[in-house]
């Protein structure tokens, strides 16, 4: 038996455009993607996706809301991942593709591409709370 992993993911919407990244790496390798990764040992889950968007977009984020959490054993093929999305508002800057995200770009919120993991139904929720 394995254990349960801790993931966090930045919904990050300015002009009802979204930041997603394309991933570099397996899983979903080339798949549209919120910014997000795994919580390290001793981090706090608003630290973490401060950094890991950080890490993906070269952006500044700051979480504004907790958009729920996410919890079927099957969301990632790697194993069992808990995740918490967040509502992220960007500071000033550009974002770029860094660590494994080989592209990043704003989409308009009603024309996305399809989604890795359960992405989409984070944007969902998130689209639920903007409205």
């Amino acid at each position: 038996m394995g254990n349960i992993r801790v993931t966090v993911d930045a919904v990050v919407i300015e002009n009802n455009e979204i930041l997603l990244i394309k991933r570099g790496i397996e899983p979903f390798k080339g798949k549209w993607a919120l910014p997000g990764g795994h919580v390290d040992y001793g981090e706090t889950v608003e630290d973490a996706v401060i950094r890991e968007a950080k890490e993906e977009t070269g952006l500044d984020i700051v979480p504004q809301m907790l958009i729920g959490v996410y919890s079927d054993p099957e969301r990632d093929p790697r194993g069992h991942a808990v995740g918490m999305a967040f509502l992220c508002k960007a500071k000033k800057g550009q974002a770029k593709a860094g660590d494994d995200a080989a592209e990043t770009w704003w989409f308009p919120l009603d024309d996305l591409p399809e989604l890795a993991f359960d992405h989409a139904k984070m944007v969902k929720d998130a689209k639920k709370l903007l409205n």
